[in-house]
């Protein structure tokens, strides 16, 4: 079993008398940004001006600079800015400035990983990466509570690294939940892994073959856009808040004969080999090399398939349709756990209602 930290095992005052820098503004870093200000940790922040997050820092009262000034005045150096863009700045902006002793922290390994970015061993490289986007890291912060995360030490040359990181993972409210032990190498290729297989590729894959299998038959795509699409949420909801056991404890006995019985033959062998296929190319670093020969080219293969992807009907008829359900915004603030049996009462109803507008529309 792995190490979990909790609060008793983490001390600020790993953090006393130092200043951290968040280098990026986005979500992370405005969540991790204002924690360890609110838990009395200095905080600086460098973001270039000119947009809405060097904006949004201001009004949060930090005064954003650039990194390469952000990193002569900080001790832990916490880069959040997107994975393409951090080999660039730590180059141009970090290395120059970056004295022995100093720390740098990471919430995503891949740029240490895959050799974006190499640090010099007179540096403490660690990780804290939070289960969850930085406004939930915010919000549950400011509720008395966190958001699990993982802690990994890449480097350990202060003989502090560890220390420094469970420090940071408090400061942000992650050691109320619990910090998962991890490497920067496990918390990188599975996180790749779930994105490309299960979160992102493989979901938008199974939800686009489903809705165009109801099409070529010759159902309504706002039908089968409510049945591979929409209705989704209501189960990945339950799958979040109570597991899979706990998702077909919610659902008619018809459905659960429908998961266990046919979902085996949708997801098959075949699917699972291609998925160790996909996890090959993530350890050998072949997937991250593609990644990053697509975006120093200009990224024109990955500006095609997302143009291409616009233009399917199911994004058409999914913004004709989310128009006529003007709770669907407002309804993701809502708890899972305590939304999900209304939710799943609620659903066939709205699909009538759409339906019937629909019909009206076209009429």
């Amino acid at each position: 079993m792995a190490n979990i930290y909790y609060e008793k095992d983490a001390d600020l005052k790993a953090l006393k008398g130092k200043t951290v820098a968040v280098i990026g503004y986005g979500i992370q870093g405005r969540g991790q940004s204002l924690n360890l200000r609110d838990s009395g940790v200095k905080v600086i922040v460098a973001q270039r001006p000119g947009g809405p997050n060097f904006d949004l820092a201001k009004h949060d009262g930090f005064t954003p600079m650039s990194v390469a000034e952000a990193t002569k005045k900080a001790d832990l150096i916490i880069v959040l800015a997107q994975d393409m863009l951090q080999g660039q700045i730590y180059k141009e902006s970090i290395e120059p400035n970056l004295k022995a002793g100093k720390a740098l922290g990471f919430s995503h390994g891949f740029a240490i990983l895959y050799g974006l970015i190499k640090p010099p061993k007179s540096v403490d490289v660690v990780m804290i990466a939070p289960k969850g986007p930085g406004s939930l890291v915010r919000s549950q912060y400011q509720e008395g509570k966190g958001v699990p995360a993982l802690i990994a030490v890449h480097q350990n040359a202060t003989g502090q690294a560890k220390a420094i990181a469970l420090a940071w993972a408090k400061g942000i409210g992650a050691t109320r939940a619990g910090v998962l032990e991890t490497t920067f190498k496990e918390e990188t290729e599975t996180d790749n892994f779930g994105e490309q297989a299960v979160l992102c590729g493989g979901a938008s894959a199974l939800i686009k073959a489903g809705f165009e299998t109801l099409v070529e038959a010759g159902y309504q795509p706002e039908v089968a856009y409510f049945e591979c699409l929409h209705e989704l949420k209501l189960i990945t909801d339950m799958f979040w808040a109570s597991g899979i056991q706990g998702m077909r404890k919610r659902v008619s006995d018809t459905a659960k004969w429908g998961d266990i019985h046919c979902g085996p033959r949708v997801i098959d062998a075949h699917v699972k080999e291609t998925m160790k296929q996909l996890l090959k190319e993530i350890q050998s670093g072949q997937f991250a090399k593609e990644w990053v020969a697509e975006h120093e080219a200009g990224r024109p293969n990955f500006t095609r398939l997302m143009q291409q992807d616009e233009q399917h009907l199911i994004e058409q008829v999914g913004a004709k349709l989310r128009a006529m359900m003007p709770w669907i915004g407002s309804s993701t603030k809502q708890s899972a756990v305590s939304s999900q049996q209304k939710a799943v009462g609620r659903s066939k109803n709205q699909k009538r209602t759409a339906l019937r507008q629909t019909a009206k529309s076209r009429s």
